[in-house]
Protein backbone atom coordinates (compact mmCIF):
# COMPACT_ATOMS: atom_id res chain seq x y z
CA UNK A 1 0.00 0.00 0.00
CA UNK A 2 1.24 3.15 -0.84
CA UNK A 3 2.22 5.20 2.19
CA UNK A 4 1.70 9.41 2.26
CA UNK A 5 2.30 11.61 5.18
CA UNK A 6 -0.25 12.52 7.66
CA UNK A 7 0.25 14.25 10.86
CA UNK A 8 0.40 12.38 13.24
CA UNK A 9 -2.08 14.43 15.42
CA UNK A 10 -4.75 14.10 12.52
CA UNK A 11 -4.27 10.33 12.38
CA UNK A 12 -4.61 9.98 16.48
CA UNK A 13 -8.05 11.89 16.65
CA UNK A 14 -9.43 10.28 14.03
CA UNK A 15 -8.58 6.51 15.49
CA UNK A 16 -10.01 8.05 18.59
CA UNK A 17 -12.86 9.55 17.48
CA UNK A 18 -14.24 6.80 15.92
CA UNK A 19 -13.68 4.37 18.42
CA UNK A 20 -15.61 7.01 20.73
CA UNK A 21 -18.69 7.18 18.08
CA UNK A 22 -18.93 3.26 18.10
CA UNK A 23 -18.73 2.90 21.69
CA UNK A 24 -21.35 5.32 23.21
CA UNK A 25 -20.92 3.38 26.52
CA UNK A 26 -17.44 4.29 27.56
CA UNK A 27 -16.80 -0.03 29.17
CA UNK A 28 -16.00 -1.55 32.10
CA UNK A 29 -13.25 -0.80 34.70
CA UNK A 30 -11.23 -3.99 33.93
CA UNK A 31 -7.86 -4.10 31.97
CA UNK A 32 -8.40 -3.83 28.31
CA UNK A 33 -11.18 -0.73 28.37
CA UNK A 34 -8.44 0.89 30.84
CA UNK A 35 -5.67 0.53 28.57
CA UNK A 36 -7.67 2.42 25.67
CA UNK A 37 -8.36 5.24 28.73
CA UNK A 38 -4.85 5.21 29.21
CA UNK A 39 -4.55 6.09 25.31
CA UNK A 40 -7.24 8.40 25.71
CA UNK A 41 -5.82 10.62 28.78
CA UNK A 42 -2.26 10.67 26.86
CA UNK A 43 -4.68 11.75 23.74
CA UNK A 44 -5.77 14.59 25.86
CA UNK A 45 -2.24 15.70 27.47
CA UNK A 46 -1.22 15.81 23.94
CA UNK A 47 -4.37 18.04 22.58
CA UNK A 48 -5.58 19.45 24.94
CA UNK A 49 -9.13 18.23 23.94
CA UNK A 50 -11.80 18.55 26.88
CA UNK A 51 -14.19 16.02 24.69
CA UNK A 52 -11.73 13.35 25.56
CA UNK A 53 -11.12 14.24 28.90
CA UNK A 54 -14.91 14.58 29.72
CA UNK A 55 -15.04 10.90 28.25
CA UNK A 56 -12.22 9.61 30.42
CA UNK A 57 -14.12 11.15 33.54
CA UNK A 58 -17.46 9.67 32.67
CA UNK A 59 -15.72 6.45 32.97
CA UNK A 60 -13.90 6.49 35.79
CA UNK A 61 -17.02 8.61 37.55
CA UNK A 62 -19.39 5.75 36.00
CA UNK A 63 -17.22 3.05 38.26
CA UNK A 64 -16.46 5.56 41.19
CA UNK A 65 -12.82 5.22 40.37
CA UNK A 66 -13.00 1.60 41.56
CA UNK A 67 -11.31 -1.61 40.70
CA UNK A 68 -12.49 -4.59 38.76
CA UNK A 69 -13.12 -7.00 42.09
CA UNK A 70 -12.97 -3.92 44.61
CA UNK A 71 -10.15 -1.99 46.21
CA UNK A 72 -8.85 -5.44 47.79
CA UNK A 73 -7.67 -7.23 44.77
CA UNK A 74 -4.09 -8.37 44.11
CA UNK A 75 -4.94 -9.07 40.10
CA UNK A 76 -2.99 -6.84 37.96
CA UNK A 77 -5.15 -6.90 35.31
CA UNK A 78 -8.01 -5.55 38.22
CA UNK A 79 -5.28 -2.67 38.65
CA UNK A 80 -5.01 -1.26 35.14
CA UNK A 81 -8.05 1.19 35.81
CA UNK A 82 -5.64 2.89 38.59
CA UNK A 83 -3.27 4.34 36.05
CA UNK A 84 -6.26 6.20 34.49
CA UNK A 85 -7.51 7.41 37.97
CA UNK A 86 -4.14 8.73 38.35
CA UNK A 87 -4.20 10.27 35.07
CA UNK A 88 -6.94 12.42 36.20
CA UNK A 89 -6.20 13.06 40.04
CA UNK A 90 -3.16 14.67 38.70
CA UNK A 91 -5.12 17.33 36.08
CA UNK A 92 -7.41 18.29 39.12
CA UNK A 93 -6.97 21.86 39.91
CA UNK A 94 -8.17 20.75 43.33
CA UNK A 95 -6.98 17.22 43.85
CA UNK A 96 -9.43 15.01 44.93
CA UNK A 97 -8.30 12.15 47.09
CA UNK A 98 -11.62 9.32 46.68
CA UNK A 99 -9.67 9.48 42.57
CA UNK A 100 -6.86 7.41 43.81
CA UNK A 101 -8.16 5.99 47.20
CA UNK A 102 -9.26 2.66 45.46
CA UNK A 103 -5.98 1.91 43.42
CA UNK A 104 -3.62 2.97 46.61
CA UNK A 105 -5.71 0.83 48.76
CA UNK A 106 -4.70 -2.14 47.02
CA UNK A 107 -1.24 -0.93 46.53
CA UNK A 108 -0.55 -0.65 50.32
CA UNK A 109 -1.91 -3.93 50.85
CA UNK A 110 0.15 -5.80 48.30
CA UNK A 111 3.32 -3.22 49.85
CA UNK A 112 2.33 -4.14 53.54
CA UNK A 113 2.49 -8.25 52.70
CA UNK A 114 5.32 -8.41 50.28
CA UNK A 115 7.76 -10.33 52.42
CA UNK A 116 5.20 -13.30 52.60
CA UNK A 117 3.55 -13.12 49.26
CA UNK A 118 5.21 -10.99 45.74
CA UNK A 119 4.55 -13.74 43.19
CA UNK A 120 1.42 -12.14 42.13
CA UNK A 121 2.67 -10.78 38.74
CA UNK A 122 3.08 -14.39 37.24
CA UNK A 123 2.38 -13.54 33.67
CA UNK A 124 4.21 -10.69 31.84
CA UNK A 125 1.40 -8.69 31.05
CA UNK A 126 1.09 -8.02 34.06
CA UNK A 127 3.93 -5.48 34.45
CA UNK A 128 2.25 -3.08 32.50
CA UNK A 129 -1.08 -3.76 34.66
CA UNK A 130 0.12 -2.75 37.60
CA UNK A 131 3.46 -1.64 37.94
CA UNK A 132 3.04 1.89 36.67
CA UNK A 133 0.77 2.10 39.65
CA UNK A 134 3.33 1.28 42.25
CA UNK A 135 6.05 3.65 40.71
CA UNK A 136 3.48 6.77 40.63
CA UNK A 137 1.90 6.47 43.89
CA UNK A 138 5.25 5.97 45.49
CA UNK A 139 6.31 9.56 43.74
CA UNK A 140 3.14 11.16 44.60
CA UNK A 141 3.11 10.16 48.34
CA UNK A 142 7.02 9.55 48.79
CA UNK A 143 6.56 6.51 50.08
CA UNK A 144 9.38 4.19 49.05
CA UNK A 145 7.43 1.34 50.38
CA UNK A 146 5.38 1.28 47.22
CA UNK A 147 8.27 0.96 45.38
CA UNK A 148 10.59 -1.26 47.35
CA UNK A 149 7.14 -3.68 46.73
CA UNK A 150 6.83 -3.29 43.03
CA UNK A 151 10.84 -4.39 42.69
CA UNK A 152 9.68 -7.65 44.74
CA UNK A 153 6.94 -8.12 42.78
CA UNK A 154 9.03 -7.54 39.31
CA UNK A 155 11.88 -9.71 39.92
CA UNK A 156 9.61 -12.61 40.94
CA UNK A 157 8.48 -12.34 37.27
CA UNK A 158 12.10 -11.63 35.86
CA UNK A 159 14.12 -13.66 37.63
CA UNK A 160 12.44 -16.39 39.64
CA UNK A 161 8.55 -17.47 37.92
CA UNK A 162 9.16 -20.98 36.89
CA UNK A 163 12.03 -21.62 37.94
CA UNK A 164 14.42 -19.44 35.87
CA UNK A 165 11.72 -15.88 35.49
CA UNK A 166 10.56 -14.94 32.60
CA UNK A 167 12.92 -12.77 31.31
CA UNK A 168 15.70 -14.36 28.75
CA UNK A 169 19.00 -12.97 29.10
CA UNK A 170 20.15 -14.31 25.39
CA UNK A 171 17.30 -13.14 23.55
CA UNK A 172 16.55 -9.86 25.91
CA UNK A 173 12.94 -11.01 25.46
CA UNK A 174 10.17 -12.29 27.91
CA UNK A 175 8.19 -15.63 28.03
CA UNK A 176 4.43 -15.05 28.50
CA UNK A 177 4.13 -17.28 31.18
CA UNK A 178 6.35 -20.20 32.75
CA UNK A 179 3.99 -22.55 30.12
CA UNK A 180 6.05 -21.17 27.56
CA UNK A 181 9.99 -21.26 29.13
CA UNK A 182 12.16 -23.71 27.45
CA UNK A 183 10.99 -27.37 27.48
CA UNK A 184 7.33 -26.34 27.75
CA UNK A 185 5.26 -24.53 24.75
CA UNK A 186 6.67 -23.92 21.15
CA UNK A 187 5.40 -23.17 17.80
CA UNK A 188 4.92 -25.92 15.19
CA UNK A 189 8.42 -25.56 13.88
CA UNK A 190 9.32 -26.15 17.59
CA UNK A 191 10.80 -22.96 18.38
CA UNK A 192 10.05 -21.26 21.30
CA UNK A 193 7.54 -18.49 22.05
CA UNK A 194 7.82 -15.30 22.63
CA UNK A 195 4.74 -13.56 22.08
CA UNK A 196 4.76 -10.10 21.16
CA UNK A 197 2.18 -8.18 22.63
CA UNK A 198 3.27 -9.73 25.50
CA UNK A 199 6.48 -8.46 24.94
CA UNK A 200 4.92 -5.27 24.25
CA UNK A 201 3.42 -5.17 27.62
CA UNK A 202 6.78 -5.53 29.30
CA UNK A 203 8.28 -2.65 27.47
CA UNK A 204 5.74 -0.36 27.79
CA UNK A 205 5.90 -1.39 31.98
CA UNK A 206 9.36 -0.46 31.57
CA UNK A 207 9.09 2.94 29.72
CA UNK A 208 5.75 3.91 32.12
CA UNK A 209 7.97 3.33 35.69
CA UNK A 210 11.54 5.27 34.18
CA UNK A 211 9.49 8.20 33.39
CA UNK A 212 8.65 8.54 37.21
CA UNK A 213 11.42 6.59 39.06
CA UNK A 214 14.07 8.58 40.04
CA UNK A 215 17.78 8.14 39.51
CA UNK A 216 18.20 7.50 43.71
CA UNK A 217 16.21 4.46 43.40
CA UNK A 218 18.37 1.59 42.98
CA UNK A 219 16.46 -0.97 40.74
CA UNK A 220 16.11 2.32 38.11
CA UNK A 221 19.47 1.64 36.30
CA UNK A 222 18.71 -2.30 35.93
CA UNK A 223 15.31 -1.32 34.43
CA UNK A 224 16.86 0.89 32.18
CA UNK A 225 19.76 -1.52 30.49
CA UNK A 226 16.64 -4.23 30.34
CA UNK A 227 14.54 -2.26 28.08
CA UNK A 228 17.41 -1.20 25.94
CA UNK A 229 18.50 -4.59 25.82
CA UNK A 230 15.24 -5.70 24.62
CA UNK A 231 14.42 -2.39 22.35
CA UNK A 232 18.11 -3.54 20.66
CA UNK A 233 16.77 -7.49 20.07
CA UNK A 234 13.52 -5.42 19.17
CA UNK A 235 15.58 -3.85 16.41
CA UNK A 236 16.87 -6.73 14.66
CA UNK A 237 13.24 -8.73 14.25
CA UNK A 238 11.59 -5.64 12.76
CA UNK A 239 10.01 -6.49 9.43
CA UNK A 240 9.88 -4.45 6.49
CA UNK A 241 6.79 -3.03 6.58
CA UNK A 242 6.98 -1.57 10.32
CA UNK A 243 5.45 -4.30 12.30
CA UNK A 244 6.29 -7.11 14.31
CA UNK A 245 5.20 -11.08 14.09
CA UNK A 246 2.77 -12.17 17.04
CA UNK A 247 6.02 -14.90 17.85
CA UNK A 248 9.19 -12.84 17.79
CA UNK A 249 10.77 -16.00 17.55
CA UNK A 250 9.66 -17.43 14.54
CA UNK A 251 8.63 -15.71 11.94
CA UNK A 252 7.03 -18.66 10.00
CA UNK A 253 4.61 -18.89 13.47
CA UNK A 254 1.50 -16.91 11.88
CA UNK A 255 3.44 -13.84 9.91
CA UNK A 256 1.58 -10.82 9.15
CA UNK A 257 0.78 -7.23 10.49
CA UNK A 258 -0.20 -7.19 14.29
CA UNK A 259 -0.96 -3.97 15.63
CA UNK A 260 -1.34 -4.32 19.61
CA UNK A 261 2.37 -5.43 20.22
CA UNK A 262 4.00 -3.30 17.23
CA UNK A 263 2.01 -0.15 19.10
CA UNK A 264 3.20 -1.16 22.24
CA UNK A 265 6.74 -1.26 20.88
CA UNK A 266 6.76 2.14 19.19
CA UNK A 267 5.22 3.76 22.64
CA UNK A 268 8.18 2.03 24.53
CA UNK A 269 10.95 3.23 22.18
CA UNK A 270 9.38 6.90 21.43
CA UNK A 271 9.41 7.14 25.70
CA UNK A 272 13.10 5.53 25.91
CA UNK A 273 14.28 7.93 23.64
CA UNK A 274 12.54 11.28 25.53
CA UNK A 275 13.79 9.27 28.60
CA UNK A 276 17.42 9.25 27.22
CA UNK A 277 17.67 5.44 27.63
CA UNK A 278 18.33 4.47 23.88
CA UNK A 279 19.58 7.25 21.52
CA UNK A 280 17.16 9.41 19.52
CA UNK A 281 19.68 8.64 16.05
CA UNK A 282 19.39 5.08 16.12
CA UNK A 283 16.04 4.20 17.29
CA UNK A 284 13.82 6.80 16.14
CA UNK A 285 13.80 5.27 12.22
CA UNK A 286 12.82 1.70 14.09
CA UNK A 287 9.67 3.76 15.93
CA UNK A 288 8.90 6.07 12.42
CA UNK A 289 9.04 2.58 10.42
CA UNK A 290 6.11 1.28 13.05
CA UNK A 291 4.01 4.24 12.87
CA UNK A 292 4.26 4.61 9.48
CA UNK A 293 3.58 1.21 8.97
CA UNK A 294 0.78 0.90 11.21
CA UNK A 295 -1.10 4.05 9.64
CA UNK A 296 -0.82 2.83 5.77
CA UNK A 297 -2.11 -0.77 7.10
CA UNK A 298 -3.95 -0.48 9.90
CA UNK A 299 -6.00 2.44 10.10
CA UNK A 300 -8.87 2.93 7.77
CA UNK A 301 -10.09 5.70 6.32
CA UNK A 302 -12.57 6.48 8.59
CA UNK A 303 -10.65 6.10 11.73
CA UNK A 304 -11.07 2.31 12.23
CA UNK A 305 -8.30 -0.10 13.60
CA UNK A 306 -7.55 -2.93 11.92
CA UNK A 307 -4.59 -6.28 12.15
CA UNK A 308 -5.28 -5.52 16.68
CA UNK A 309 -4.57 -9.49 17.81
CA UNK A 310 -7.70 -10.67 20.36
CA UNK A 311 -7.57 -11.17 23.96
CA UNK A 312 -5.28 -14.08 24.64
CA UNK A 313 -2.12 -15.27 25.75
CA UNK A 314 0.28 -16.72 22.54
CA UNK A 315 0.52 -16.34 19.07
CA UNK A 316 -2.34 -18.45 18.33
CA UNK A 317 -5.35 -16.25 20.33
CA UNK A 318 -8.03 -13.99 18.37
CA UNK A 319 -6.59 -15.70 15.05
CA UNK A 320 -6.89 -14.97 12.40
CA UNK A 321 -5.75 -11.39 12.28
CA UNK A 322 -7.61 -9.17 9.44
CA UNK A 323 -7.51 -5.26 8.67
CA UNK A 324 -10.89 -5.64 10.64
CA UNK A 325 -10.00 -7.12 13.62
CA UNK A 326 -10.21 -4.30 16.52
CA UNK A 327 -10.03 -4.01 20.16
CA UNK A 328 -10.14 -1.38 22.75
CA UNK A 329 -6.47 -1.98 24.22
CA UNK A 330 -5.02 -1.89 20.51
CA UNK A 331 -6.86 1.52 20.21
CA UNK A 332 -5.14 2.54 23.63
CA UNK A 333 -1.88 1.14 22.77
CA UNK A 334 -2.03 3.15 19.09
CA UNK A 335 -2.81 6.61 21.08
CA UNK A 336 -0.43 6.07 23.88
CA UNK A 337 2.51 5.42 20.62
CA UNK A 338 1.31 8.40 18.56
CA UNK A 339 1.13 10.60 21.32
CA UNK A 340 4.74 9.26 22.22
CA UNK A 341 5.84 10.30 18.72
CA UNK A 342 4.34 13.32 18.48
CA UNK A 343 5.99 14.29 22.05
CA UNK A 344 9.24 13.96 19.65
CA UNK A 345 7.55 16.05 16.78
CA UNK A 346 6.96 13.39 14.24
Amino acid sequence: MERRHVPTVAVLRRVADHWIGAHHDPGDNHWARATFFCGLSALHRLTREPRYLAHAHAWAERHGYGLHNGPTTRRADDQCAGQVYLDLYALDPAPDPAKPAAIEQAVRAMADTVEQRHDDWWWDDALHMAMPSFARLGALREEPAYWAAMHALYSHTRDAEGGPGLYDPDSALWYRDKRFLPGGITSPDGRPVRWSRGNGWVAAAHAKVLAVLPDTFAPAAAYRRTLAGQLAALRALQRPDGFWNVNLADPRHLPGPETSGTALFAYAVAAAIRAGVVPREGYLPMAERAWAGMVATAVHPDGFLGYVQGVGDRPESGQPVTRDSTADFGVGAFLMAGAELAALGV
